[in-house]
């Protein structure tokens, strides 16, 4: 159902809800809470609204990815780290219902991607610094609503490094992708780091939310602790800008120590304070 004729369904609020005197806090939270009562039941209002967040999330899960569109706007995002068009690879997924019942396969890829890659890197010869993969995961909407965005400020970071040159393989799509699929392509193509933007599993409040995950020295067989994640990427999470500056502050680290996981400790925010403390405050300047 269009969101347009959703909202018409949602009744304005009546003159005999109860109201609840924790709705007040619904201003801190996306959380269902304070909804009022209407005798024993719930206001029709706060139900039409429940059931558009659970369709939202439905359809987020299996909505196909269109790989097209995706691909075009990763093409017109040319930046000087990232000069070739991204490849389309497929998971050991058949079917989206073999996705949702069998994680172990979309952890994988096929083989022939694992031949495709193969042999991309035999021509290539190119030892990478970056391996960039989007997959669609449990949420399309999110991977093609929010993942080119935060690809270009974060490309446009490694550019602009003053201190390391970056050498950035072509963006891998994956079509039926979970995150682990990122270990089976770093290790084809001989990255250093690999960093999968995916669409995370939708909730009530949150049907389009991004995640990123990054690892060094990925291989395949590597657990979760391996890895780093930013999460809740979108507009009324994390913006695209503090996502990419804790994405390249994350790989900067994991370069510079050869390491990912519980081992790399995202301290982006400790920095930036740090460096408005290191600010000279005019207040306390001395007067000459």
């Amino acid at each position: 159902m269009p969101d347009s004729h959703a909202h018409a369904l949602i009744a304005p609020q009546s003159d005999s809800v109860v109201t609840n005197p924790w709705r007040t806090l619904r201003r801190f939270t996306n959380a269902r809470i304070g909804l009022g009562r209407v005798g024993n039941s719930i206001p029709s209002n706060e139900l039409f609204k429940f059931q558009l967040a659970h369709a939202q999330a439905k359809d987020a899960v299996h909505t196909p990815l269109d790989i097209n569109v995706l691909c075009h706007d990763l093409t017109l995002m040319q930046t000087p780290v990232m000069l070739a068009d991204p490849l389309v690879l497929h998971s050991a997924v058949v079917d989206r219902m073999m996705y949702l019942q069998r994680p172990d396969l979309g952890r994988q890829l096929d083989e022939a991607s694992c031949q495709k890659l193969t042999d991309y890197q035999q021509m290539k010869q190119t030892e990478y610094d970056l391996v960039i993969v989007v997959a669609d995961g449990l949420s399309s909407r999110a991977v093609q609503d929010h993942a080119v965005a935060v690809i270009t400020l974060l490309t446009q970071r490694l550019a602009a490094d003053k201190t390391q040159s970056w050498t950035v393989a072509p963006i891998i799509v994956v079509e039926q992708g979970r995150v682990a699929v990122g270990d089976d392509i770093g290790e084809l193509l001989h990255g250093k780091v690999v960093l999968v933007l995916i669409g995370e599993r939708p909730g009530l409040s949150s049907p389009d939310s991004l995640g990123m995950y990054l690892t060094w020295a990925p291989s395949r067989g590597l657990d979760d602790s391996s890895r780093n994640c930013i999460s809740n990427v979108r507009p009324e999470g994390l913006s695209y800008k503090e996502a990419s500056l804790r994405a390249f502050y994350l790989l900067t680290e994991a370069r510079r120590l050869s390491l990912s996981g519980v081992n790399l400790k995202d301290r982006s925010d400790t920095l930036e304070v740090e460096a408005l403390q290191d600010t000279q405050n005019f207040l306390l300047s001395k007067t000459n």
